[in-house]
């Protein structure tokens, strides 16, 4: 079967500045799967068969360049005929590729938030023409909130737990985020806690990993300015945007991890990979975070006052507690496997075809 991946146009495909999709793409990619994205700095990730489209919309110059990337991924599945194509988090994309095969939209994001799909009516329209696939539950909800029940499927975002980096045993003493460094991610609530905190906890550091982009050059926002300088007071070390790799590791020597999200989190990918990699996790309750964390994390609203302080100082001065939440997490984790995932995938695109009434070729 050959499958067509169509990423967002924004989105990097690199293995030096790969966004969540991509990563998720590549894990689950088949050998023969065709990736299709913007050009990229460096090699690509190794999933599928990557095609960047950069030439393919010189001819419609004067279209916006949103209408050029899909006229490209048109002429792409008009030439490879692909039995299946599998559009992700761009619903109008999606419905102007299904005239070529059938569709699977692939959402990481807020429908409601989306063109295509803001409305009821077009996301009855989007079910009337594709299968559409969420990454959580709470997705689901709000793609089918105020529209009549219909087939939506779940399949959670997943992490390739044989190629973590080795858990580090003793764990440093070490209060890690990872995010964005934006209002929505909740790093100045981080930053603000730990400046509470850090006094009464001797031996213990604390450090934030991001930018406002995942990529190298960033934007120094007035955001970014104003949340390194509180970092500065407080004394929580900052180091910008790290490579993925790097962020792997530095989950894997940290002994607690905090995910204090403001932002209705559609998943929560951050508090998957620190459970994966051994670190004990905070987290808010936004979106699908509690999905991920299950019981495995410890829950704190990063703007009631004291509950991010008060959950950093116990699971700091707690090593029972911390461990117990750290081997939770562990068990949580592998139900997000790639292996599992990838014949889940396997499956739902086998359904998917079988209920388009196309054979494979």
């Amino acid at each position: 079967m050959t499958v067509l991946t169509i990423l967002p146009p924004r989105e990097s495909y690199s293995s030096n500045s790969a966004g969540a999709i991509s990563l998720l793409v590549s894990r689950l990619a088949f050998p023969g799967d065709v990736v299709l994205g913007g050009p990229v700095d460096g090699a690509p990730l190794s999933g599928g068969r990557f095609r960047p489209i950069h030439d393919l919309g010189r001819a419609w110059h004067w279209l916006s360049h949103s209408a050029r990337y899909q006229l490209s991924c048109q002429c792409v599945a008009r030439r490879l005929r692909p039995n299946l194509i599998e559009v992700h988090n761009k619903p109008q994309l999606a419905l102007a590729m299904s005239r070529f095969a059938p569709v699977q939209l692939i959402l990481h994001n807020d429908p409601q938030e989306m063109r295509g799909a803001r409305s009821p009516r077009e996301r009855e329209k989007l079910l009337s023409k594709l299968h559409v696939i969420t990454v959580s539950d709470w997705l689901r909800r709000r793609f089918l909130e105020d529209i009549d029940a219909a087939p939506v499927t779940v399949m959670p975002n997943c992490i390739d737990l044989a190629g973590l980096p080795p858990r580090a045993e003793p764990r440093a003493r070490e209060i890690l985020f990872v995010g964005r460094i934006v209002a929505d991610k909740g790093v100045d609530a981080f930053v603000r806690a730990w400046g509470n905190v850090g006094r009464r906890l001797p031996g213990w550091s604390a450090s934030m990993i991001g930018a406002d982009r995942f990529q190298k050059n960033a934007p120094r926002t007035a955001f970014v300015s104003a949340v390194e300088r509180e970092a500065d007071v407080a004394g929580v070390a900052h180091w910008g945007y790290q490579p993925y790799e790097v962020v792997l590791q530095a989950m894997a020597r940290a002994s607690i991890v905090v995910v204090p999200s403001r932002w209705l989190e559609p998943f929560g990918l951050t508090a998957l990979e620190a459970m994966a990699s051994g670190a004990a996790v905070i987290a808010s309750r936004n979106g699908g975070l509690p999905e991920v964390v299950g019981d495995a994390a410890l829950h704190a609203n990063p703007d009631v006052p004291d509950q991010l302080e008060n959950a950093i100082l116990h699971l700091a001065s707690n090593d029972s507690e911390r461990k117990a939440l750290s081997e939770r997490g562990l068990v949580r984790a592998r139900q997000f496997d790639v292996i599992m995932a990838r014949q889940r995938l396997k499956f739902i695109r086998t359904q998917t075809m079988e209920l388009s009434g196309r054979s494979h070729r």
